[in-house]
């Protein structure tokens, strides 16, 4: 009982019981405390992002545009990776919940969640490298899908690192460090903001690259996360005592396809969410380069603003896993509804403030397309997608902590399942604004396309 006290304390904070107001007040004060740093990191990782977009778009809106369509393509692969490697967290959280000394297991849920990056990064490369014909099928102007295709090509090889470093990342954060990664990434958005001044526009004697060498500097990045963060680990005592890469060459097919099992579900949801805001950028494309870098401009800010809750999300797979390992139902139901509380507030915040200021908060993104800014302005408030994503995002991660379909918490994550097929339904709308005219794109069609599934949803999950 000892060693599990200890591990509750000092590993992923204290396990609350009891009941009433009182427990309630001091899961979210260990919600929070935990979550603060992974916040911290979402944050730096969509910097890293944010930092290609800025400096992109003072190098040209066709450079914009291409970079929104090729993250379009690189995020999808990223997402079907980063299934198996968010099952890393939870799984570890159940071994140390039920013994807390259990070092060897540790280590073979996390190299069996490197070996699912090795194994899923080819595939997925193949997708990448084709990016160009692939967007071609699917409607985009010839000069953006050429333009994709240079940005996509070098994220091809940082794959593999970026979906890497969430599984270190995950290991670290469930035995309560997660300050290792947000050092990490600290450094990285240094590196890649020195990578995209010398590489976009030649500075440092570096060649002028433009777009390609902003995905040059993205994929350096990621292998620059992944080997600082291995780095770290190796550097810090509670973590280097785990062995991490200890008999790296042996498997153990039962964790790895635990992995699969809990992580496909999630990384289908996490899918399915986002091909409604991957249908509206191919959607814009086939208008044209400033309707593509508008709406680029338009789905980075609210991407930002989702990285919070998404951090207490990934806080709350923590906190669940642990309950459900001590086999306290009540504590798994008061840590899920907790972080739903908490990153629903939140972004019900930023709904209010991006429906009162789109056009000034657009300006702020790139002040040297006043068009695009104006047509980015218009998609900005989206209040019921964005909250009702939080209640995706931390239902979803309950049940996956669980690892049960009979987590109180399972009927959100139902519910985000049963909206899998919206994204069609509304592609029609978007080829009728198509088809009717730009005038309507201008008024109504950059937020139909999202902002209705968004609502749908909302409604539903309310449900």
């Amino acid at each position: 009982m000892a060693d599990i006290l200890e591990f509750e304390t000092a590993n992923a904070g204290e396990r609350v019981e009891g009941s009433g107001l009182d427990a309630w007040l001091k899961e979210a004060r260990e919600l929070l405390k935990l979550a603060g740093p992974l916040v911290i990191t979402q944050l730096a990782q969509m910097i890293v992002m944010t930092t290609d977009i800025v400096m992109l778009s003072r190098y040209s809106e066709t450079a914009l545009a291409g970079a929104g369509l090729g993250n379009t393509v690189f995020f999808l692969c990223w997402l079907i990776g980063t299934g198996p490697a968010a099952a890393v967290s939870p799984m570890i959280a159940h071994i140390l919940g039920a013994k807390p000394t259990d070092r060897a297991n540790v280590r073979g849920v996390v190299r069996m969640g490197l070996w699912s990056v090795l194994v899923l990064w080819l595939p997925l490369a193949v997708l990448l490298v084709f990016a160009e014909p692939v967007l071609i099928a699917l409607h985009q102007k010839p000069e953006l899908a050429h333009a994709a295709s240079l940005f996509v090509l070098p994220l091809c090889f940082g794959l593999p690192f970026s979906l890497g470093f969430q599984v270190l990342r995950n290991f670290a954060t469930t035995l309560n460090r997660p300050n290792t990664s947000l050092i990490v990434m600290g450094f990285t958005v240094f590196f890649n903001a020195v990578g995209d001044y010398a590489l976009i526009f030649g500075h440092f004697g570096a060649p002028r690259l433009g777009l390609m060498g902003a995905g040059i500097a993205s994929a350096s990045s990621y292998a620059f996360s992944f080997l600082a963060m291995v780095a770290v680990i190796y550097l810090t005592p509670e973590l280097r005592k785990y062995r991490m890469f200890r008999r790296f060459h042996r498997p153990d097919w039962a964790k790895f396809g635990e992995l699969y099992k809990l992580g496909i579900p999630i990384g289908l949801t996490m899918i399915f969410e986002a091909m409604l805001f991957n249908a509206s950028m191919l959607i814009m494309g086939t208008f044209g380069t400033e309707y593509v870098a508008a709406h680029q401009i338009a789905l980075n800010v609210p991407s930002i603003t989702f990285m919070v809750p998404l951090g207490i999300a990934l806080a709350a797979t923590v906190r669940v896993g642990l309950s459900a390992g001590a086999g306290d139902r009540e504590g798994v139901r008061r840590a899920g509804y907790t972080a739903m509380i908490v990153g629903t507030g939140f972004m019900a915040i930023c709904a209010v403030v991006l429906g009162l200021f789109p056009r000034t908060i657009a300006l702020l993104r790139a002040d040297a397309h006043e068009r695009a800014c104006d047509l980015a302005g218009g998609e900005l408030p989206l209040p019921c997608g964005g909250v009702s994503g939080v209640r995706w995002a931390a239902g979803g991660g309950c049940t996956l902590a669980a690892r049960t379909e009979r987590c109180p918490c399972a009927d959100v994550d139902r519910g985000g399942r049963l909206l899998a097929g919206r994204v069609p339904g509304l592609l029609p709308v978007g080829r009728h604004l198509r088809h009717e005219g730009r005038r309507y794109l201008d008024r109504l069609g950059l937020r139909a396309v999202r902002g209705g599934g968004g609502d749908v949803r909302a409604v539903l999950l309310s449900v």
